[in-house]
């Protein structure tokens, strides 16, 4: 790979600076260049310009998950690990956001708590297991948080909340709004990370006060979560990839459009057999 990095960008910079870069020589490059390319070869440099082209589309923000989980949808049959490996080995780095750095600085245990979600991103009933997260979205203004709440019943959108700041009440204002919609659920379980959000006293007091069992992923695990994981995928490759939002207020009534109009109402989901998730939660009788 790294006769191959030098070979990409022979037309932009000089071929011994590129070897000396990437700690390859001149006339080792040649030979490699004179032979015949491997059809491994081959197939490995048509995935890595899908690779790169899911990478900068997505602002430089997807990991190989997210990345395996776009080109598969494209039909592509690559696996994760040799997705990783070409991303790592071509110096593609993730962006991440600031804010989740300077989180894991004096981190704490307090309020975590044991993963009992288990993987089952399924309910037999309205209010049985709902799962949430936060992510961020690129504005020219700087990142919008939002935090969003799943019923995985119907993968309807129960609760959600916006803010110009991963602020500690993101979690809760989400939580909240849930509870105002869905009354007071009994017997359900609340999936999350273990991100600070869901660790204030606050947002534990909700849990308590509504008699809701919390489950928090494995840390660094992020298939524990694979539901809202998939949504968010689904939210940006489909959404937010083809917008540019000039201001907070714009992003916000995107995203507003998006999950109360176009996902709860109008898109048919493949899990709820081509269903939306109102029509599936009216067809089984949810008030």
């Amino acid at each position: 790979m790294k006769y191959a990095f030098v070979r990409d960008h022979a037309a932009q910079y000089p071929i011994r600076r590129l070897c000396r870069t990437v700690g390859a020589s001149p006339s080792g490059y040649y030979a490699w260049l004179n032979r015949a390319e491997s059809r491994r070869s081959k197939a490995n440099r048509t995935l890595l310009a899908q690779i790169e082209t899911v990478h900068f589309d997505s602002r430089q923000t997807y990991g190989p998950i997210r990345i395996h989980r776009e080109l598969h949808s494209q039909g592509s049959t690559a696996g994760l690990n040799r997705i990783a490996r070409l991303k790592r080995e071509a110096g593609l780095r993730t962006r991440q956001a600031l804010v989740w750095q300077q989180a894991g600085r004096g981190r704490t245990f307090e309020h975590i708590v044991e993963h009992r979600l288990l993987r089952r991103f399924y309910a037999d009933r309205p209010n049985e297991r709902w799962v949430a997260d936060i992510t961020f979205i690129p504005t020219a203004q700087g990142w919008l948080y939002l935090s969003v709440i799943m019923d995985l019943y119907s993968r309807l959108i129960v609760g959600w909340a916006m803010d110009k700041k991963p602020s500690q009440e993101l979690a809760t204002l989400a939580l909240e709004m849930s509870l105002g919609r869905r009354a007071k659920p009994i017997g359900l379980l609340l999936h999350t990370d273990q991100g600070v959000q869901y660790r204030t006293a606050r947002y534990q007091a909700l849990l308590a006060q509504n008699n809701i069992q919390p489950s928090m992923s494995r840390k660094g695990n992020c298939h524990d979560n694979a539901a809202m994981e998939s949504f968010f995928h689904t939210l940006k490759t489909e959404h937010v990839r083809h917008h540019k939002y000039r201001t907070f207020d714009e992003a916000r009534q995107s995203l507003f459009d998006y999950i109360e109009v176009f996902y709860n109402r109008q898109r048919r989901h493949s899990y709820l057999a081509y269903m939306t998730p109102f029509e599936y939660e009216r067809l089984h009788a949810v008030s």
